[in-house]
């Protein structure tokens, strides 16, 4: 079914929002998804909160070309989805990587973070990174076990401190008692 030329342009303005809204974009080939499939995949990436669109091969490649993004030859063909990181690039590319190993009707095709191209190996290894809260709790993590053992440290010394002050302040109390 053609489209009209007015739709056309509503969809590439779309996909030029969405590509410049995106830390990454990943384009995915499915065929013979039922209605159900795809909306599985796509509560999948909502959670990752990300955007997956079907998208027309020709609209999506003038977008791409406008926000200066290269594919590679013969890359648009097929039924392709395109996955948009609307916050986390990881969290989706792992959204994606692991609906992807359980559906064999979605395939990965390769993506962008930022400007450069990535190829589905590079979407994987990216899918296997931890994510922004996961990587803060290690930092802290970090962080708390050093700290702890200063204030420990620090402790010990006022500790210390005090000890010697008490054991002199009873040895003079021994002393003044015995006089």
């Amino acid at each position: 079914m053609a489209i009209t030329k007015a739709r056309k342009v509503e969809l590439i303005a779309q996909y030029d929002e969405l590509i410049q809204n995106s830390r990454a974009i990943f384009l995915a080939e499915y065929s013979g998804m039922s209605v159900k499939q795809m909306n599985a995949l796509r509560d999948k990436v909502y959670e990752a909160n990300g955007a997956l669109h079907v998208t027309k091969n020709t609209l999506l490649k003038l977008a791409l070309e406008k926000a200066d993004k290269e594919l590679p030859d013969d890359f648009m063909q097929g039924q392709l989805a395109t996955g948009f990181a609307l916050s986390e690039a990881p969290s989706l590319a792992k959204a994606l990587v692991d609906y992807a190993k359980d559906d064999d009707k979605v395939t990965l095709r390769g993506g962008f973070l930022g400007d450069e191209f990535m190829s589905v190996e590079q979407i994987e290894a990216l899918a296997k990174l931890p994510s922004l809260d996961e990587l803060r709790a290690q930092i802290i993590g970090l962080i708390d076990g050093p700290a702890r053992n200063v204030a420990s440290v620090l402790a010990s010394g006022v500790r210390q401190v005090v000890n010697v002050v008490d054991a002199y302040a009873k040895s003079e109390e021994g002393t003044a008692e015995a006089a």
